[in-house]
């Protein structure tokens, strides 16, 4: 097949994927996939309103949350495109342009996501070891320059991602291997040199992922050590059980991508496709859905103010 020019993006585009062996079951399996988005949607948005409008919740935990749920929003926002042609319309194709586009969203908003994992580490690791100089070390100011660092920093490194893209050559049609556009999928699939595009992905990972993922596991030894040293085992537990939340959402977020990583590189060539879908999925879309659940039924404050919503006769503990 010939190679097209990308300085006509329209003149080559990609194939988004089914899930393997269920290319004819649309039907069927666009009811999970709706459903997803749906809770994803509620939970996320149900979050931030209480978090706003509750004076009492406007502390650097829950601001922290509020920001958490407008990360999975926009990641769910960025999937939502692609995954609704696929799985309600039956349509696969996507011009070059808005594959870039998509990448570039998914990315930015991940990194986000494990930027504020991070911040809400550092919240638990503050109020644990520094509980009388909590509100001093964490004011409204500072979480508000935090929250601007995060996404200066996850925009800033992806802006030349769809730039750089877009100086390569590949197919007149490309066939990906998700139901998105992902950068090593979109990558793996140019006919041109990539080494400058691999390079800044690579840096862009370790950056950000990878060194959110080591801040955060010292964050918990830190905390852990300072549990410890706590002498009455129910203020030890309690102390403990303020991040388990936290934690929750850490490994909903970073178990399905070290697994991939894992496989990528010592599994089996001949592991299923599905495996890898189903993985690419859980890092994608469960962690927006899931959160939400897990706060809601491990934060007192969440829990009664999602309960007073639902049955408006429910009495405040």
């Amino acid at each position: 097949m010939a190679n097209s020019s990308n300085n006509n993006g329209s003149s080559f585009f990609f194939l988004l994927k089914d899930f393997p062996g269920l290319e004819t079951a649309h039907c069927w399996t666009a009811i999970p996939v709706c459903c997803i988005y749906v809770l994803s949607f509620l939970g996320n948005i149900t979050i931030m309103y209480i978090v706003k409008t509750v004076p009492s919740l406007h502390t650097p935990m829950y601001l922290f949350l509020s920001m958490l749920s407008m990360a999975d929003l926009g990641l769910s926002v960025s999937t939502l495109p692609s995954m609704a042609a696929v799985y309600l319309l039956g349509q696969r194709k996507v011009n070059a342009a808005v594959c870039f586009t998509q990448l570039f969203f998914i990315h930015t908003f991940a990194v986000i996501e494990s930027a504020v994992l991070l911040a809400m580490a550092f919240d638990r690791c503050v109020a644990i070891r520094k509980p009388l100089h909590y509100a001093t070390i964490l004011t409204a100011r500072r979480i508000g320059i935090i929250g601007m660092a995060i996404v200066i920093r996850s925009v800033g490194l992806h802006l030349p991602l769809p730039v750089l893209l877009g100086r390569l050559q590949f197919h007149s049609v490309n066939f990906l291997a998700h139901s998105y556009c992902v950068h090593p999928d979109v990558l793996r699939l140019a006919t041109s040199s990539t080494r400058v595009n691999s390079g800044l992905g690579l840096f862009v990972v370790l950056s950000t992922l990878g060194m959110d993922v080591v801040l955060i596991l010292l964050s918990y030894v830190l905390i852990l050590k300072t549990v410890l040293s706590i002498a009455s085992n129910a203020e030890r537990l309690k102390a403990f059980n303020t991040c388990i939340s936290h934690i929750c959402a850490v490994l909903l977020f970073y178990t399905p991508t070290v697994s991939l990583s894992m496989i990528h590189r010592f599994g089996k060539k001949n592991l299923p496709a599905q495996l890898y879908m189903v993985l690419s999925y859980l890092h994608f879309l469960m962690p927006p859905m899931l959160n939400p659940i897990v706060y809601s039924v491990k934060t007192k404050e969440i829990r009664v103010r999602v309960l007073k919503m639902l049955h408006p006769k429910t009495l405040l503990w």
